[in-house]
């Protein structure tokens, strides 16, 4: 077995089936891991594949461990349930795969799909590891924001990019920036650090600015590059206010 995708989901009916059926011609096994969806999820998973499994909520990082021990294949992709193969970059993988390459893994390039906009700068289209040799490969235990540890070798670079539709709407969007700021804030008080306080998080959420919107050109993406420059700085702040909060209480 050449290509195992793995998938870790929960409340995603609205858009799984597009995520799965643009991965659907290319695998050779197709592994979800629902953590308690409430919706149609874990039905719409089983029109695409057998092998659809109901678990705790452990954090990303074991979830997606959970999945990759499930996995057979040779290759491992690994995608979220709101991202896209084009049909090029499905054909790239699997010529690729094909060839029996030297390298061990490769990174392929986001498109994010923004209120209708594909952003090109900033932080969205930065390389995400995502297609990977199974054998030697393993996820970080990080309850958000995981890695995922590549076999020793050569990383290699996809030409084609991978859609990236990351939120819904504004509501998802600050919805979601909370959840991740929050979980951040945790992930960095259990490993012991500080983050400077209040200033500190001021500080941050000012430099993040400045990364995404500046120097990473994020002004080149009009209105929304602007509003996701932002977003990207208030969920700065809100981690290092989160991590400040948790040490009051120690």
């Amino acid at each position: 077995m050449d290509l195992s995708v793995i998938i870790i989901v929960q409340d995603e009916e609205d858009r799984i089936a597009d995520c799965l059926s643009s991965v659907a011609d290319i695998a050779d096994e197709i592994i979800v891991l629902d953590s308690g969806s409430s919706d149609n999820t874990v039905e719409i998973c089983k029109q695409f594949t057998d092998k659809v499994f109901e678990t705790d909520w452990p954090g990303f990082g074991k979830q997606k461990q959970r999945a990759l021990d499930k996995a057979t294949g040779k290759w491992v992709l690994s995608i979220d349930a709101d991202e896209r193969l084009t049909p090029e970059l499905a054909d790239e993988i699997k010529s690729v795969i094909n060839s029996d390459p030297e390298e061990v893994a490769f990174k392929m390039q986001w498109a994010v799909v923004v209120f209708g906009k594909q952003l090109n700068h900033g932080r969205s289209a930065r390389f995400v590891g995502r297609l990977f040799r199974r054998e030697g490969a393993s996820f970080s235990d990080a309850i958000v924001h995981e890695r995922v540890f590549f076999p020793q070798g050569k990383v290699g670079k996809l030409k084609n990019r991978l859609l990236h539709y990351s939120v819904r709407d504004y509501e998802h969007l600050m919805n979601k920036s909370c959840l991740y700021a929050w979980l951040g804030g945790k992930k960095r008080y259990e490993a012991g650090k500080h983050g400077g306080g209040l200033w500190g998080a001021s500080i941050r959420a000012i430099l993040v600015f400045l990364q995404i919107y500046i120097l990473r050109r994020g002004f080149m993406d009009g209105s929304v590059g602007f509003l996701i420059a932002v977003n990207y700085s208030q969920g700065a702040f809100n981690k290092y206010a989160a991590l400040w909060t948790l040490r009051q209480k120690s």
